[in-house]
């Protein structure tokens, strides 16, 4: 059981007032992480990182060390309490760098962590999937003052039902769309889902050519229509699955049938983004409407 997530919503919450952070965008993760008298170094290629630097960080730490790692090459972050010091990884491009900055931030603030001096991150325990209670706590809270907490669902609010809507969040927010795209659906007042889509290495020509990442709905979704039945892997049988074979980029055209748990048809649009990593279906019946005024552009939507 972690602890109490208003206890972790409360932190995050006062640091961003505090820091004077709230409605500046994109989230301004290193005036954050700089007011909570820490610095973040991203000089240190943690793809070549070296064992004998992690020797002498554990040689030199005082409490405490957290880490899942199943090999050196894998780190993506890593928080050492005795520098006031977080490294993030510097071949990362991408606005993830940002969650794994202040989640390196969540356990060097969450007062309960402080018997641990250093926490080796990859990309497991950056996942919101993992289990390990320390690591989701410091997910927690990077989640929350990435994306502002009201601020979020306030944005929200203004868009359509659309797959553009959570990638225009995550560029408003400096978040991943996958990160956007996630919390959209778990925050909308509309019944919708998202299924995320690895692609199955060399499949064999007959055999299917994708599989199931992770699967979001939201509470309206659930409470009036349930859990569907969702394969752990697809293939031409399923239209999006199709998308990805085809190398589709974006498209919000597609018309699909789900059965529910009862075995109850469910009819639903879909709306598809490949962003080169993984595919990203957002899905919601075909009856679902949502009054907006706010018409989206997308550009550089990677």
């Amino acid at each position: 059981m972690i602890h109490s997530q208003d206890e972790i919503e409360k932190i995050s919450y006062n640091l961003l007032k505090d820091s004077k952070c709230f409605d500046i965008f994109p989230t301004p993760v290193e005036e954050i992480v700089q007011y909570a008298n820490l610095k973040i170094d991203e000089g240190l290629d943690l793809s070549k990182i070296e064992e004998s630097f992690i020797d002498n960080l554990k040689f030199r730490t005082k409490g405490q060390i957290q880490s899942l790692l199943s090999g050196l090459s894998k780190i993506k972050g890593i928080f050492f309490r005795e520098d006031n010091i977080i490294y993030v990884d510097l071949k990362d491009k991408t606005n993830k760098k940002y969650f794994t900055a202040l989640h390196e931030l969540g356990h060097g603030i969450l007062p309960w962590q402080n018997e641990f001096s250093l926490a080796l991150d990859d990309k497991s325990s950056l996942s919101m999937d993992v289990e390990e209670q320390f690591e989701l706590e410091a997910n927690l809270f990077a989640s929350y003052t990435l994306f502002q907490h009201e601020r979020f669902n306030r944005e929200l609010e203004k868009l359509p039902l659309s797959i553009n809507s959570g990638m225009v969040l995550a560029k408003k927010f400096g978040s991943s769309n996958h990160s956007a795209l996630r919390n959209y659906v778990l925050k909308s007042r509309n019944r919708c889902g998202l299924i995320v889509l690895n692609k199955i290495p060399e499949p064999k020509w007959n055999e299917p050519f994708c599989s199931l990442r992770n699967l979001f709905y939201s509470k309206p979704f659930l409470k009036d229509i349930g859990e569907l039945s969702i394969p752990e892997t697809f293939g031409y049988k399923w239209e999006f699955a199709k998308d990805l074979k085809f190398k589709r980029r974006l498209h919000d055209t597609g018309e699909i049938e789900f059965k529910n748990a009862t075995g109850d048809k469910v009819k639903c649009k879909y709306h598809y983004f490949f962003n080169y990593y993984n595919a990203f279906v957002f899905f919601f019946p075909i009856e679902e409407k949502k009054k907006s005024r706010t018409k989206i552009m997308l550009q550089n939507f990677n």
